[in-house]
């Protein structure tokens, strides 16, 4: 795994830790934070790193509010928060 992985798994679990299992976060919020102006690169290696994440059980993604498998395709916006034991 890149550093820049590794960072926007931290940052992704820093933020969302931050907000609690009760709100989430954008992947954009993590990709600005590692990227800064370039952060658009970095919105898909963001999303691969909230998969990651999520089938390891540290976070949940959602769309619309629905839990979105890792396993499975995800298509459109995505939501990141922390599991209870996150």
């Amino acid at each position: 795994m890149s550093s820049v992985e590794q960072r926007l798994e931290r940052v992704i679990l820093d933020l969302a830790g931050a907000r609690g299992p009760a709100k989430s976060i954008c992947p954009s919020e993590a990709a600005r934070a590692v990227g800064g102006e370039g952060w658009r690169e970095l919105m898909d290696p963001a999303r691969s790193a909230a998969r990651r994440l999520a089938a390891r059980g540290r976070v949940v993604v959602t769309s619309r509010g629905q839990e979105l498998s890792p396993a499975e395709e995800w298509r459109g916006p995505i939501r990141i928060r922390t599991t209870e034991s996150g």
